[in-house]
């Protein structure tokens, strides 16, 4: 097993953890052992991404039809002319 110790722990902290474990009939290391443990065995649940998460939050107001503006060619660029052109 391996060995921690933890610092600079406020004083207000460690006196409720005291407590607490006097009532349940441990010492300061168990508590803390048994704290860690029911903090850290519970797997923590993935959110889901941003787009679900976004879409989750407004899908009761309903859609939006937006009117595209209709598309014109795109314009060709002229052709450049050769440094032997120009002389």
């Amino acid at each position: 097993m391996a060995t921690m110790t933890i610092r600079n722990i406020d004083e207000g902290l460690k006196a409720r953890l005291r407590i607490r474990a006097a009532q349940h009939g441990r010492s300061m290391e168990d508590e803390v052992r048994d704290i860690l443990h029911g903090a850290l065995s519970v797997e923590t649940e993935r959110g889901a991404s941003l787009v679900a998460a976004i879409r989750a939050r407004v899908e009761d107001l309903g859609g939006v039809e937006l009117e595209l503006p209709s598309r014109e060619a795109v314009a060709t660029r002229p052709e450049s002319r050769s440094a032997s052109s120009t002389r």
